[in-house]
């Protein structure tokens, strides 16, 4: 008699306790996949990563103190071969090429529906990538064309944590707004406004939100 299968192991990392509850819930009805825990944050997901040693990490963008990106890096630095998708409401036009390159073989959106979700999950444990079929047209494209790796826009500039507030700005978000989203101080992400300016020399606010919201329909 054949061995029974073991489920993929699969730890989520968000910062919203409704969004937690709501993936372990889907993801536990699947009779190959299990959550084995959940995190907020940086310092506790890496802690999870050592006790739990899970399949496969699930981790959001936007992050209690920090961003995905930066705890995508901490993972690949301590665990190379950990397997992470990145699963986020922000625009995977701004994130899905810099989350590829830091090495997350996947990018899924939040608003997608959950067969899609679900199908992310398997296809970055078979081994394989996964991103939208817009966005895999779109990096074909740039392939075909020789512009793969770095498009040259200043945009490749900005900081993780500036990219996640320059996207944020795109979605029509102010700046109380954004701070609240990302558990920050108002006067920091006033700064972060301030750099990206500067790096992407924009004269004020205005020019600021019209680059933001054409980066998201580019």
């Amino acid at each position: 008699m054949a061995a029974k299968k073991s489920k993929s192991r699969i730890l989520l990392v968000d910062d919203h306790p409704i969004v937690r509850h709501g993936l372990t819930e889907m993801i536990n009805h699947e009779k190959d996949l299990m959550v084995c825990g959940t995190a907020e944050d940086l310092r506790k997901a890496l802690e999870q990563i050592t006790a739990l040693k899970p399949d496969l990490v699930v981790v959001d963008i936007s992050l209690k103190g920090s961003n995905g990106i930066e705890l995508l890096k901490n993972i690949k630095v301590r665990y190379p071969k950990m397997l992470v998708l990145m699963l986020s409401m922000h625009d995977e036009a701004l994130y899905a090429v810099r989350a590829l390159r830091a090495g997350a073989p996947g990018y899924i959106m939040k608003q997608e529906a959950t067969k899609k979700v679900l199908t992310a999950i398997r296809q970055v444990l078979a081994g394989e990538i996964y991103l939208s079929e817009k966005m895999e047209k779109k990096m074909m494209q740039q392939l075909a064309g020789g512009r793969a790796g770095r498009t040259g826009s200043p945009i490749e500039d900005l900081s993780d944590r500036e990219l996640e507030v320059f996207g944020l700005i795109g979605q029509g978000h102010g700046t109380r707004q954004i701070a609240e989203e990302l558990h920050l101080s108002i006067k920091t992400i006033e700064s972060h406004r301030a750099h990206i300016k500067e790096k992407l020399n924009l004269k004020n606010a205005t020019e600021l939100l019209q680059h933001a919201i054409q980066s998201r329909e580019a």
